[in-house]
């Protein structure tokens, strides 16, 4: 599968990546633009390409059949919203249960244009102990460009100013919807 992904991104689509996951069992990956539902099968070649399992929550009845299987497969983890009533914690009971989880989220929380992020992503982070990884969906260049690991400290204006900058000028799949931290 990992031959077929990098033949389909790289020969097939044109696509390039700079920089690499770091060598970390948890952190949180911010994925940003999230403009098109293109951006989904781009981030599964890329687990696929990078060689490492990645994940995303979903609402546990997604995960019930017919279509749950898929789901568990492309790196999903159910998260029962009944249990507790506050997402953060329950994602952050997530990373403290497993031994490896490495979790992606739009911080943009839809595909439309926006001027900030939700802060859940942030606070997960700060919960759960773990970096954040920035990753760019940049379709006008064709390059996923993937940061360093990111320690969030105790100024969250300073740690949002420092992430906007990461993605300044790249473009998602829809130009017009995507994020400007300007």
């Amino acid at each position: 599968m990992r031959s077929l992904s990098k033949f389909i991104f790289f020969t097939m689509m044109g696509w390039k990546i700079e920089g690499s996951f770091p060598d970390l069992k948890k952190y949180v990956i911010i994925a940003v633009p999230h403009t098109s539902w293109h951006d989904f099968y781009i981030g599964l070649l890329l687990r696929n390409i990078a060689g490492i399992d990645i994940n995303y929550v979903g609402k546990k009845e997604l995960f019930k059949p017919p279509m749950g299987w898929y789901f568990r497969m492309t790196g999903g983890v159910p998260v029962d919203r009944a249990k507790r009533s506050n997402m953060v914690d329950a994602v952050v009971d997530i990373f403290n249960e497993k031994d490896e989880f490495r979790l992606t989220l739009a911080p943009e929380g839809t595909r439309k244009k926006v001027d900030t992020w939700k802060t859940g992503f942030y606070h997960i982070a700060k919960g759960a102990g773990v970096p954040i990884v920035m990753v760019a969906f940049d379709f006008g260049k064709r390059t996923i460009k993937i940061s360093e690991p990111f320690h969030p400290t105790d100024d969250q204006e300073a740690d949002f100013q420092y992430m906007y900058s990461f993605f300044k000028g790249v473009k998602g799949k829809v130009a017009a919807n995507s994020f400007d931290p300007s």
